[in-house]
C-alpha cells in the first residue's frame, strides 16, 4: 500500500496543528512553512478536514485553524479518510456480490490484501494525534508479541484460521 501525498500531508499538517494550536488559531501559511507543503494545496485539504468536522477555521485578524476535538480523540484514519483517500492495500475495485476480476472471480491473493489493508485500517484508528505528538507508537517489530519466534507465530496463525 502507498499513501498518496494527500494522505501524509493530511496528517503532518494536522500534528503541526495539534502541536501548536493552544495558545490560538494557526494558520495554513505557517503549517505551509513549518511543514514544507504548498499553502494551495493545504488549503484544499483543510476545505476537506473542515467538512469532515476534524478542524474549525476562526476568522478575522489572528485567525486561523483549530482542531474540532482534542488531539487524544481525533485519529490519524479519521484524518485520512476525510481526505477521500482509500486505506487499502488491493488493487481490487469494491466486490459486492461479484468477484474483482472479470470473471467475477477473486484474484488469488485478493484476500490476503484486503486483510493487509484491514490491518493498516485498525492500526492507523488505533493511533491519535496526541500518540504521534509523544512517539507513543506501537513498538518495533522486534518487540511485539510471537515476532521472536516464528513458530509460535505460524501456529497460533493457523489455529486462528
Amino acid at each position: 500500500m502507498k499513501l498518496s501525498t494527500k494522505g501524509r500531508y493530511a496528517v503532518m499538517a494536522m500534528v503541526d496543528l495539534a502541536r501548536h494550536a493552544q495558545a490560538k488559531p494557526v494558520s495554513l501559511s505557517d503549517i505551509a512553512t513549518r511543514q514544507e507543503i504548498s499553502l494551495s494545496y493545504l488549503e484544499q485539504l483543510f476545505a476537506r478536514l473542515r467538512r469532515a468536522g476534524l478542524v474549525r477555521s476562526v476568522r478575522g485578524p489572528g485567525g486561523g485553524y483549530r482542531l474540532a476535538r482534542g488531539s487524544a480523540e481525533t485519529r490519524v484514519s479519521e484524518i485520512i479518510l476525510a481526505v477521500d483517500e482509500p486505506i487499502t492495500a488491493t488493487r481490487c475495485t469494491e466486490m459486492g456480490a461479484s468477484g474483482c476480476r472479470a470473471d467475477r472471480s477473486k484474484c488469488l491473493t485478493h484476500d490476503l490484501w484486503e486483510e493487509l489493508g484491514n490491518q493498516i485500517h485498525a492500526f492507523l484508528s488505533s493511533v491519535t494525534l496526541l500518540d504521534v505528538l509523544e512517539r507513543r507508537l506501537a513498538p518495533p517489530l522486534s518487540e511485539a508479541p510471537n515476532a521472536a519466534n516464528p513458530a509460535t507465530s505460524d501456529s497460533s496463525m493457523a489455529a486462528a484460521s
